[in-house]
């Protein structure tokens, strides 16, 4: 016997992006692999500024931007990814990061560049003067884990067409 399904989902939290400011966003958590817990610590930890939470000898959780990432030990699945063409560039198609505001973005970028880290792809704006005009920079991990960090001249065109 085969029994068939039907379901009609409906969004569970539509969030009406003209009015940011006064919507709760949900927090999201990710688990992530990384090689070894000391140089994910100092990178996350110290060089992006975010705090720790509970851990243990092969994992820990860091407050991204009031968001739940968990480190956890797995060397073989670290650093992993293929890449895809974007606007010109080799865009890695695992990668995580936050939308920061427009000034935060900047001063992020350049305190990596006062760290010296290498970027994947140097922060750059994209749809300049159109719906959606972004910044975007990607960068790694000590683990070869991909982050974009990115921020939006107009944060009421994030999902612009």
């Amino acid at each position: 016997m085969v029994r068939v399904f039907s379901i009609k989902l409906q969004p569970f939290n539509k969030i009406d992006l003209k009015n940011m400011s006064d919507t709760k966003i949900p927090r999201f958590h990710l688990a992530f692999p990384v090689k070894e817990l000391e140089k994910t610590m100092k990178f996350y930890r110290d060089l992006l500024g975010c705090k720790t939470g509970r851990s243990s000898d092969k994992w820990i959780d860091f407050d991204f931007w009031g968001h739940q990432v968990v480190a956890h030990v797995s060397p073989g699945d670290a650093g992993k990814s293929a890449s895809n063409e974007v606007d010109g560039h080799a865009v890695p198609a695992k990668h995580f990061g936050v939308i920061l505001d427009w000034d935060e973005f900047h001063k992020l970028a350049d305190r990596l560049k006062e760290h010296e880290i290498d970027f994947v792809i140097d922060p750059y704006v994209r749809f300049e003067g159109k719906p959606g005009e972004q910044a975007t920079m990607f960068f790694l991990d000590p683990s070869g884990n991909a982050l974009e960090f990115k921020a939006f001249r107009d944060e009421s065109q994030i999902f612009a067409k």
